[in-house]
C-alpha cells in the first residue's frame, strides 16, 4: 500500500481527500423527467438479492481444493522478487502476468501505458562494515533510485540530526565523508504481540458510524490546512538541507530506517517513501546525486552514540545499483472474461491489486498478495466454464506506491477526468489538489464495480463500502452465506491510501475488503521481511473466495450496482460556505 496511504492517515487527510471528489450535490447523470430512462445505478434497487447458493458452493470447492494462489505467490514474489516501478523486475511481473492470464484462459491479456514515469533503476548489491573503532558488518540497503558508489569507498563518519542541524556551519566540513542523516530513534520494547487478528468487538466497532476521532482524525487543535502547510514547510527546511549536503561532494548519505507499527520495526529495514531524499525522486530533475542508503535501526544507533560520545567512526559502503532509462513508462496488466448477456455484456465489473513493490523484501504481502488473489479469483470463475452476463476484468497496477499512478491513469483513459480549479496550487501534491469540473466518457456508465484487496495477507472479513449507503444492504446479503469463514463485517467508513479510491473520485463504486491485520503494519509492509514465508496460504484460499463471488454476483444482477451523488468538486467551497446572515444582528463586513 502506497506512500498516498501513509500520508493520509498519519495526516489524517481522508476526509479531506474525500471531499475533493464527492459532493452531495444531486447527480447531473440522472435524467430529471423520464423516470423509465434513469439509469439503473441511480435508479432504486431490489430489496431482496437473487443469492445462487449453488455458485456459492462450486466456487468454494474450487478455490479450497484446487487453489493455485501459493503456485502464484511463489512464481512472482519468489521468482520475480521485488517490482519497482519502472524497473526490470516489474517488467517482467507486467509480461508474466499478461501471460499467465492468458494461460488460464482470459482473453485481451495486454498491457496498457500510463504515461511516463521517470528512471528505471535497480539494486544489484549494498553492503557496509564499520572499519574502526570496531569492526562489524552492517545491515543497510540503497534507497531506491540512489546512484552507485564507484565501487566500496570508505570514510569518517559524520553524524546529522535535520531538526538541530545548522547548515551554514556545516557547509565545507563534509567532503569526502559518509553522512548520517537522521535523528536516532528509540527501540521500544515489544509488550503485546505484533501479530493480530480482528476480535468480534473490534469488527462490530467498524460497522458504526461515523469512525469519530479513531486513526484518521486530525491532531487537536490543527485544521486540515495547518496539517499540510506544517508538513510541507518541514518537506522544505528537509530539502534544503539535503541540497546542500549533496553539493559538499560526500561519499555517501545513510538514514535510519522507520519504525514499524506497536514498535514493531526493530530488526529490519524499510525502504520506501520515507528513505527517499527527494520527494519524486524517481524523476531526472529531482534525482538524488549522492549514493545513499538505509540502514536497521539498532546498528544506525550504535554508530550515532559512539559518534555523539567523541569516537571517531569510519566505515566502509559500497552501493551497487544500475539505471535504465530516465524515461521509463508505467504499465498496468489488463485481461478480461467476456460477458454474454446480449443486454449486459457491454458494462464491466474489475477486480486488482497492485503490483509493484519496494525493493527491500518481494513484495509478498504488499502487494503481491492482492494480486494473486485478484489471478485467483479470476481462475476459479474461468475453471468453472462460468459465462457472465457482464464482463468480468482484471487490472494489475504499477506506480501505486509512488502515487496511484497506474489506477488514475486508468481511470483518466477510460472513466473521465476532472478540470483544473481556476487557481491551482502547484506545491500541492497532485493527490490533494481541489479539482474543478468532471468530465466523464462512454465508459464510466458501464462499469458496474471495482473491487481492490491490498492490506497485506490476512483473510477478508467484510469490506468498505466508502460511505455508499445504499449498497451496504445489498453486500449484507452476499456475505450471509460466508459468515462460516469469517466475513460478516460491512463498514460504511472511507478507507484510503490505494487504487479503489481511482474510482471513487469519479463517482464509480470502488470498494477495498476489510482485512485480518495480522503483522502486516507491524513487520511486513515495505520491509525487508516482506516476502512469501509471511503469507497464510489458507488466508488467501479465502480471499479468493470471497472475491469471486463479490465478482460473479456483480455481473449477474439485473440493475446496476447503486452509485453514490455525482461528484461536483468544483462546488465544494461553495457548498461548505457558512451560510451568510444566519447570526442575528451581524454586521457584514
Amino acid at each position: 500500500m502506497s506512500f498516498v496511504r501513509s500520508f493520509v492517515r498519519c495526516c489524517s487527510l481522508t476526509a479531506v481527500v474525500a471531499s475533493f471528489v464527492v459532493s452531495a450535490f444531486a447527480a447531473d447523470k440522472t435524467p430529471k423527467k423520464d423516470a423509465e430512462v434513469v439509469p439503473s445505478y441511480y435508479g432504486p434497487q431490489p430489496a431482496t438479492e437473487n443469492v445462487d447458493l449453488t455458485m456459492y458452493a462450486r466456487i468454494r470447492e474450487e478455490g479450497f481444493k484446487h487453489s493455485h494462489v501459493m503456485q502464484f505467490a511463489g512464481a512472482l514474489n519468489d521468482g520475480i522478487g521485488p517490482r519497482l516501478t519502472g524497473s526490470p523486475n516489474m517488467a517482467k511481473a507486467n509480461a508474466w502476468t499478461r501471460d499467465t492470464l492468458t494461460t488460464i484462459g482470459l482473453e485481451n491479456a495486454h498491457l496498457e501505458d500510463w504515461g511516463e514515469f521517470g528512471m528505471g533503476w535497480q539494486q544489484i548489491n549494498t553492503w557496509a562494515r564499520m572499519v574502526s573503532p570496531d569492526p562489524e558488518p552492517l545491515w543497510l540497503q540503497a534507497a531506491p533510485w540512489s546512484p552507485a558508489t564507484k565501487g566500496p569507498v570508505s570514510g569518517e563518519v559524520v553524524y546529522i540530526n535535520p531538526a538541530t542541524a545548522d547548515a551554514d556551519k556545516l557547509k565545507g566540513t563534509l567532503a569526502g565523508k559518509i553522512v548520517m542523516l537522521g535523528a536516532m530513534r528509540p527501540t521500544p520494547d515489544i509488550t503485546e504481540p505484533l501479530f493480530h487478528r480482528y476480535t468480534d468487538a473490534e469488527l462490530a466497532e467498524m460497522t458504526t458510524y461515523p469512525n469519530g476521532q479513531g486513526r484518521g482524525a486530525l491532531p487537536p487543535g490543527q485544521s486540515a490546512e495547518q496539517v499540510r502547510a506544517d508538513r510541507a514547510r518541514q518537506q522544505a527546511q528537509r530539502t534544503a538541507l539535503v541540497k546542500m549536503i549533496m553539493g559538499e561532494n560526500v561519499a555517501a548519505i545513510i538514514t535510519p530506517s522507520r519504525d514499524g507499527g506497536d514498535g514493531g520495526g526493530t530488526g529490519i529495514i524499510y525502504d520506501d517513501n520515507g528513505a527517499n531524499l527527494m520527494r519524486n525522486a524517481q524523476t531526472r530533475e529531482n534525482a538524488v546525486t549522492v549514493p545513499n542508503a538505509v540502514m536497521m535501526i539498532e546498528h544506525y544507533n550504535r554508530l550515532g552514540r559512539l559518534i555523539e560520545n567523541h569516537v571517531p567512526v569510519t566505515l566502509e559502503v559500497n552501493i551497487d545499483t544500475k539505471f535504465t532509462s530516465d524515461h521509463e513508462h508505467g504499465f498496468d496488466t489488463v485481461a478480461e472474461i467476456p460477458g454474454n448477456d446480449p443486454k449486459l455484456k457491454d458494462q464491466v465489473v474489475m477486480v486488482g491489486g497492485h503490483l509493484d513493490s519496494w525493493i527491500s523484501g518481494t513484495g509478498a504481502t504488499d502487494n503481491g498478495a492482492g494480486s494473486i488473489v485478484a489471478m485467483e479469483s479470476v481462475r476459479i470463475l474461468k475453471a468453472l466454464g462460468l459465462k457472465p452476463k457482464r464482463t468480468i476484468r482484471i487490472a494489475l497496477w504499477s506506480g501505486e506506491e509512488q502515487g496511484l499512478f497506474g489506477s488514475l491513469g486508468y481511470v483518466k483513459k477510460h472513466f473521465g477526468t476532472f478540470a483544473e480549479p481556476e487557481h491551482a496550487d502547484a506545491a500541492t501534491p497532485a493527490f490533494l489538489r481541489e479539482r474543478g469540473k468532471l468530465t466523464t466518457t462512454k465508459e464510466w456508465e458501464t462499469l458496474d464495480a471495482y473491487y481492490n484487496l491490498d492490506n497485506g495477507t490476512g483473510k477478508v472479513r467484510g469490506v468498505y463500502t466508502q460511505e455508499n449507503f445504499a449498497i451496504g444492504p445489498i453486500f449484507k446479503q452476499w456475505i450471509a452465506p460466508l459468515a462460516d469463514l469469517g466475513v460478516t463485517t460491512i463498514s460504511y467508513r472511507n478507507t484510503g491510501g490505494t487504487d479503489h479510491l481511482a474510482y471513487d473520485a469519479v463517482g464509480l463504486p470502488g470498494f477495498q475488503y476489510i482485512q485480518d491485520p495480522m503483522d502486516y503494519e507491524t513487520r511486513t509492509h515495505h520491509s525487508d521481511m516482506d516476502t512469501v514465508d509471511r503469507l497464510h496460504a489458507a488466508d488467501l484460499e479465502q480471499a479468493a473466495i470471497v472475491e469471486a463471488i463479490f465478482l460473479y454476483n456483480t455481473s449477474e444482477r439485473e440493475a446496476m450496482m447503486p452509485r453514490k451523488p455525482f461528484p461536483h468538486p468544483e462546488n465544494e467551497k461553495k457548498a461548505t460556505a457558512p451560510i451568510a446572515g444566519i447570526y442575528p444582528g451581524a454586521v457584514e463586513k
